[in-house]
């Protein structure tokens, strides 16, 4: 529960996780936004509380999932108390466990070893941007919105295994008309998932 731009930095090098033991899906979380609430043109706070955002009003730590272009769900994470507006978009993800379940809710329709990893050029496509990331999780609103974030018994969560995030990048955000120029973005240097450096 604290300003979005530090929980943004925080959330890099987590592992975002669906379900639990040998068929849990992993990834860590490389790419970021942060969207500051009221006075953010491009936030969905921008305009107030309504059903539909009340999750990015707090209190922190929830799934913010919404519907874009009547196509894509989107994954935020609330992170200010209750009654204030902020979130965190979880951009990209480096795939660790389960890309074979992964690559069939992509539609990839690829064979994975026996170890279920991909090349990586092909693990590149799973989940490097919003809406990937969503499908491989099998991310939606009505399954995920308010979900419990820091709670393992929430289903989809993030943990932390001990990377240590290091040279993180900012940036202006991207996809967006509204306060675009806002260096808000954040990503792991380097990382080959981010959804574009």
């Amino acid at each position: 529960m604290r300003d979005p731009r530090a929980v943004a930095r925080a959330l890099l090098g987590k592992v975002l996780v669906r379900g639990r033991g040998k068929r849990a899906l992993m990834g860590r979380i490389v790419e970021v936004e942060a969207y500051l609430g009221a006075g953010d043109a491009a936030a969905h706070a921008a305009s107030g509380l309504t059903r539909r955002n009340a999750v990015i009003f707090g209190p922190g730590g929830h799934a913010y999932v919404y519907f874009t272009y009547g196509m894509h769900y989107c994954l935020n994470v609330s992170c200010m108390e209750e009654g204030e507006a902020g979130c965190v978009l979880i951009r990209a993800l480096e795939p660790l466990a389960g890309q074979g379940t992964m690559a069939r809710r992509r539609g990839l329709g690829l064979e994975c070893s026996s170890r279920n990893t991909l090349p990586g050029r092909l693990a590149r496509r799973l989940a490097s941007g919003p809406a990937m990331l969503c499908e491989a999780f099998a991310i939606t609103r009505a399954r995920d919105n308010g979900r419990d974030l820091t709670s393992k018994e929430s289903g989809l969560w993030i943990g932390d295994d001990g990377y240590a995030a290091r040279r993180i990048v900012t940036a202006r955000r991207i996809g967006i008309s509204k306060s675009a120029e806002l260096p808000l973005r954040y990503f792991l240097s380097g990382n080959g998932f981010v959804s574009r450096s």
